[in-house]
């Protein structure tokens, strides 16, 4: 099958942005400020703290937001710092708390839900109450047993954010997934370089021919860029029945999905800091979070239905082999464009119009920071 370009064409004006948007440290905080401390920030899933006392970190920028889950089994979320002399309560990144979060420093101690239950030596401070001092609450909201938090003073509804992606997605029970395998990458890149890595795929035929294989590199199909997210979809080659190393099903698509649904992996990144890869048997998110201009955290995860880790003999090495090999030669090229872009002898270049996500991403980071 041959894919006709039937977008609409570009200009050569359009172009890359200059190198200070991925080499300078303030503009990056301007970023971690405007964009990351405004909008829902994808922190984990739900599955990570099943009981009360269980708990996961999440740290962006300066930030490192406590997320637990009460005595009652409700789920809060808490900037991760002591009201006392402000340490870190807590360091790992998940455990389970004993019923209280202590400060290892002074002994301050609280309740899962944030209220302040003990502060030694403070009963001969004048004016001093426990009720006064609770920990500092970070919005938390939940969609498909995925965890986000908002770091604002005043967050915009979590609806508004999702925009109707629950909807859309439905027909994947990620409520009911879990993750079978997790894996971590520390990239050399910029974190807009990764989402722009991720939404084209006219690089899959060099790097990843294992991906062209399965998927035609011109089949994408890119949804009007939106506020808070971009999608796209690319279909399966005939006779392919997933994104896999094995040529062979492993396993059955999952019942609500339609014809269409069968047949495509969709891509979408949730901005800022969710990847979320939707196939016909299984789903993949990658969690990033910029650590400097060049330095990005990645999580990424492997969902499968929980019925179907619980079969004997359950085997995901597939699908996390295929993502594996593919993942690590999307993080060389991000790292390589970010050393490119670093170098005195870059100049920014022409998009394709085949890019048009790319640009969308360009001119939704301006218009949310402003200009240098």
């Amino acid at each position: 099958m041959r894919y006709a370009d039937t977008r609409p064409q570009s200009d050569v004006g359009v172009k890359t942005l200059p190198a200070r948007y991925y080499t300078d440290p303030a503009w990056l905080e301007r970023e971690l400020d405007r964009i990351h401390g405004r909008m829902w920030l994808y922190a984990g899933r739900a599955e990570s703290i099943p009981a009360p006392g269980d708990y996961l970190l999440f740290e962006v920028g300066t930030a490192s937001v406590l997320v637990v889950r009460d005595d009652h089994g409700k789920v809060g979320a808490f900037h991760n710092v002591c009201r006392h002399r402000g340490t870190l309560l807590c360091t790992k990144e998940e455990g389970k708390l004993p019923g209280r979060i202590r400060c290892p420093y002074h002994a301050w101690t609280y309740r899962l839900d944030g209220t302040l239950a003990q502060a030694p030596h403070m009963d001969r401070v004048g004016g001093f109450t426990v009720d006064d001092y609770p920990l500092a609450p970070v919005a938390v909201a939940s969609w498909a047993g995925h965890l986000f938090v908002n770091l604002a003073a005043e967050p915009p509804p979590f609806a508004e954010h999702l925009a109707g992606l629950d909807v859309r997605f439905a027909h994947w029970p990620m409520e009911e997934m879990r993750v079978a395998v997790r894996r971590r990458y520390q990239l050399r890149a910029n974190w807009k370089l990764i989402i722009q890595n991720y939404h084209e795929c006219l690089h899959c035929p060099t790097a990843h021919p294992q991906l062209n294989r399965l998927s035609r590199y011109l089949s994408g199909d890119n949804e009007p860029p939106q506020p808070t997210y971009l999608g796209a979809r690319m279909d399966l080659r005939e006779g392919v029945a997933t994104l896999s190393t094995s040529t062979a099903a492993r396993r059955t698509p999952f019942p609500a999905l339609d014809d269409i649904e069968r047949r495509s992996v969709y891509y979408y990144a949730l901005l800022p800091n969710l990847l979320l890869n939707l196939h016909p048997d299984y789903v993949v998110t990658f969690r990033f979070n910029p650590r400097a201009v060049d330095r990005t955290d990645m999580v990424c995860d492997w969902l499968f239905d929980r019925d179907e880790i619980a079969r004997p003999g359950f085997d995901p090495a597939d699908a996390v082999d295929f993502w594996e090999q593919t993942n690590l030669q999307d993080w060389e090229l991000s790292d390589r464009a970010q050393a490119g872009i670093a170098s005195r002898g870059y100049q920014p270049g022409p998009y394709s119009n085949r890019e048009e996500l790319l640009v969308a991403l360009d001119r939704w980071v301006l218009e949310r920071v402003g200009q240098p």
